[in-house]
């Protein structure tokens, strides 16, 4: 059996919905869809919205702030189980991660922190670190924690905004973003081991080193026009699954937020 995934960070559901990129959605024919940045409860939305006809729909919202963070699953078939958040209480509360059970593997759909702002000097200069960066990486350890504990029942499969550039050939210039969080060699390093654990990276699997395929562009210099882009979402699979990878893509037609939209199919 084929089944598409489908991810996509859309930077506020309220706005996206009320686009026409939002077509997107309704003419899909994934068998799974996790949302990111969803910045919204069900409440706040449409219902067709919210609980589409014809989708099992879960979602984990922040707690500490209203119209931020936030992650949502869509799904044709209803999962086994579903549990929200990290089982470590200091990073519950944001709406970061949506784990869903199905019967041949573990489904999990995150939004990963940022570095959050540089820290200044005493002259207002950045410092190289930033302030959410300790956090950040507790929070990919936690998760590779928990990831590895559901591994030992069935394979696992997680998307989501990874907030991490991997490689050079994952953003545009990487040079000039060595010491700019989502680049940082620490956090780079974090993904080398994620790899070397045995996560796939499916993109990659499939495609290679081509280059010049990225998944978010900054609104501020118009990035998008000119393809100066990072690629931070993406589709892992553990090794298990690695054989059953039949396709992965980028849909960078897809418009409507500062990402857009990656997927991929397995044969299962």
């Amino acid at each position: 059996m084929i089944v598409k995934f489908l991810s996509w960070n859309v930077n506020g559901l309220r706005a996206v919905s009320a686009k026409s990129d939002w077509r997107w959605f309704a003419e899909t024919d994934a068998h799974l869809v996790a949302l990111q940045e969803t910045k919204a409860i069900p409440g706040q939305l449409a219902p067709d919205v919210a609980r589409p006809l014809g989708w099992y729909t879960f979602w984990a919202s922040s707690e500490v702030k209203k119209g931020y963070s936030g992650v949502a699953a869509f799904s044709r078939t209803a999962p086994l189980a579903v549990t929200m958040e990290l089982p470590e209480e200091k990073f519950q509360g944001e709406g970061r991660l949506l784990h869903l059970e199905f019967p041949d593997f573990h489904f999990f759909n995150s939004y990963f922190p940022n570095g959050g702002a540089a820290e200044l000097d005493e002259n207002g200069k950045p410092t190289g670190r930033y302030k959410r960066l300790p956090y950040k990486m507790g929070f990919f350890e936690a998760f590779l924690s928990y990831a590895e504990v559901c591994r030992k029942t069935k394979p696992v499969v997680v998307c989501g905004d990874f907030n991490i550039a991997h490689r050079p050939v994952d953003l545009a210039r990487p040079k000039e973003n060595v010491n700019n969080t989502g680049f940082l060699p620490e956090e780079c390093a974090f993904l080398d081991r994620f790899s070397d654990m045995g996560y796939v990276d499916t993109f990659r699997c499939v495609h290679g080193d081509i280059e010049g395929q990225y998944s978010w562009w900054s609104y501020k210099t118009r990035a998008r026009e000119k393809n100066i882009g990072w690629r931070i979402d993406y589709f892992f699979v553990s090794d298990e699954l690695k054989s059953s990878i039949r396709d992965a893509w980028i849909e960078n037609n897809i418009h409507g937020s500062d990402h857009c939209p990656v997927g991929m199919t397995l044969d299962l």
